[in-house]
């Protein structure tokens, strides 16, 4: 009788099999809630400060900063999450805690930390991943505080226990988290299909330069500036009307 059920020794681990999990990961059509945030870019439009002239200068901005910072926790979960690393439940809540700590703004925190959580779940819907598992109690516990599992570190998590590439891992997280919000853009603004895809493409080589400058940065030693983006988050829930959570 063929088995259907979903299982870690259901195929044989390839490298086409590993491909194919980082493009499902990636994917915004996973189910957590990603669609739902613009992370302050809202109230930016709102206001008049961002137009689709300044889109591509906006995003190499984004990129260089807020990108950089969410690259080197992606690498760090990765580093857990990896064969070789040594997860503990401890160095896990300090490194979200340490990441909420870099994220001032309250509604760019809480929409983080809420894609977190959703996509460990997701992931653990797909198969039995018992440090995954071990992860979301860790961080979502009774006895914790701020309760926090930020998307950068648990997608590098994921992509560590599942054997796919650090760098991988990292440029993928870049491309999904950007080629978001430029579909943000295109609900708050006239940007076409065509205009974003263009957005998405001349982008990329920010990306990787940003991937290879955060593989030599500690998460002590990185850092965000970004003013006007935190203050659109901060914004937003006095926007009326909204399209989006954040």
């Amino acid at each position: 009788m063929l088995n259907l059920s979903p299982s870690e020794n259901a195929f044989p681990l390839s490298a086409d099999l590993t491909a194919l999990r980082l493009l499902q990961l990636a994917d915004s059509a996973l189910p957590i809630g990603s669609l739902a945030h613009s992370f302050g870019i809202e109230s930016l439009v709102a206001e008049g400060i961002l137009t689709t002239g300044g889109l591509a200068v906006f995003f190499r901005g984004y990129i260089e900063e807020a990108g950089m910072v969410d690259a080197v926790f992606c690498r760090e979960g990765w580093r857990l999450g990896s064969s070789s690393g040594k997860f503990t439940g401890g160095r896990w809540r300090e490194i979200n805690d340490f990441l909420s700590a870099l994220k001032p703004a309250r509604e760019t925190r809480a929409a983080s930390a809420s894609l977190g959580e959703n996509f460990l779940r997701a992931v653990l819907a797909c198969a039995d991943f018992p440090l995954l598992g071990e992860a979301l109690g860790a961080g979502t516990g009774l006895d914790r505080k701020s309760k926090a599992i930020h998307h950068s570190p648990a997608f590098g998590l994921a992509c560590g226990v599942l054997g796919i590439g650090e760098d991988s891992a990292t440029l993928a997280y870049l491309h999904q988290s950007i080629a978001g919000l430029v579909s943000a853009c295109q609900r708050l603004m006239p940007l076409g299909q065509r205009g974003a895809m263009r957005l998405v493409w001349d982008l990329k080589p920010a990306m990787i330069q940003t991937a290879e400058r955060s593989r030599a940065c500690g998460i002590d030693e990185v850092f965000c500036f970004m003013p006007l983006l935190d203050w659109g988050s901060m914004e937003h829930p006095a926007l009326s009307p909204r399209l989006f959570i954040c």
